[in-house]
């Protein structure tokens, strides 16, 4: 049974269900846009998840555009909960990815904005607005998986904010239980700056698809001692993302819980973020440039636990329909459906 909302209205399926394999190689260019018969296999897809698909691709622009409501296509908890008090809601989101994505220099953090979206059209939104004396000032923010408060996240490491939100703070126990992958690892969804998501299981090693897969582990590791003068009382317990510090070489990721490897949607290779069991659970940096579109903006959201900013970026339609870089005009409130590219019927 799922509980909070109707069932599924409409999931973005991602261009990696459309597209040859290997077509999204990293560093890759000049992709062609997808096929008739391509779009015929995706809608089929979707068809066998009990969705009303829509799925926008302007492959000669070099993105991806997604359009969902944001509903699960799994069982959720029960909302409201009492660590939770809101309902979820069907939402309009507009985003884009890269379709080539590339490395900076050095990791950014995500700060406050969704990482990426599942391929189910669910955010991916690992951070919270709670912090130690609910005072942002003091940079304490806690966790939502295994922090001081209960959040009222479902099995699904998934809550609800104020507008309806609902989205994943760690592993989707149900989407990955839906994807059943038990040879390849399991692509989850893209990150905001257009590298791929996986998880938990990865390759052995790699860069070799046949080495079987296991669960991999971040370097991440809780801090000793307790912690100092003008923080949070007690131990580094993992209350708290300050709790936490990078041990490079004790786990399988980098810093972004991410490696560069191949994966059956990218024979080639091609850097990639992992969800793990453990800290960070969904990664706090990125290794590329995120789009704007997944920008959070506007008051703080109310409403109780859960509750993050307002979230309202700027329309992304392709090139031309608006100031440069930035596609169509501004969306309005929430993500909002500006110009772009029409839907695949």
């Amino acid at each position: 049974m799922r509980f909070g909302h109707a069932p599924l209205v409409s999931i973005a399926l991602l261009l990696v269900l459309i597209a040859p394999a290997g077509a999204l190689a990293h560093g890759e260019k000049g992709h062609a846009p997808p096929s008739g018969a391509q779009r015929k296999k995706a809608l089929a897809i979707l068809s066998e998840a009990e969705a009303a698909a829509r799925i926008e691709i302007d492959a000669a622009a070099g993105y991806r555009y997604i359009r969902a409501d944001g509903l699960p296509d799994h069982e959720t908890g029960r909302f409201p909960n009492a660590g939770n008090p809101n309902s979820i809601r069907a939402q309009n989101y507009t985003m884009r990815v890269a379709l080539a994505p590339k490395r900076n220099a050095a990791f950014a953090p995500s700060r406050i904005q969704p990482f990426g979206i599942a391929i189910n059209g669910v955010l991916f939104d690992p951070g919270t607005a709670e912090f130690w004396n609910n005072d942002p000032r003091t940079g304490w923010i806690m966790e939502a998986i295994g922090g001081p408060r209960n959040l009222g996240l479902d099995r699904n490491n998934a809550h609800v904010q104020p507008d309806g939100t609902y989205h994943y703070h760690g592993i989707p126990v149900g989407l990955v239980e839906k994807l059943a992958r038990r040879e390849t690892p399991a692509l989850l969804g893209y990150a905001a700056d257009g590298f791929p998501i996986y998880g938990p299981f990865g390759y052995a090693a790699a860069a070799d698809a046949t080495s079987g897969l296991r669960k991999l582990k971040p370097g991440w590791r809780l801090k000793t001692g307790s912690r100092g003068p003008g923080e949070p009382p007690g131990r580094h317990d993992g209350s708290y993302t300050r709790d936490f510090e990078f041990a490079p070489g004790t786990g399988d990721l980098d810093e972004c819980n991410g490696r560069e490897g191949v994966t059956a949607e990218y024979p080639q290779g091609t850097y990639y973020y992992v969800l793990t069991e453990t800290f960070p659970f969904i990664p706090r940096c990125f290794a590329g440039t995120p789009d704007p579109s997944f920008s959070i903006k506007g008051p703080p959201g109310g409403g109780g636990p859960g509750g993050r900013p307002g979230m309202g970026p700027p329309g992304m339609g392709p090139p031309g329909m608006g100031p440069p870089g930035m596609g169509a005009p501004p969306g309005g409130a929430g993500f909002g459906r500006p110009p772009g590219p029409p839907p695949l019927r």
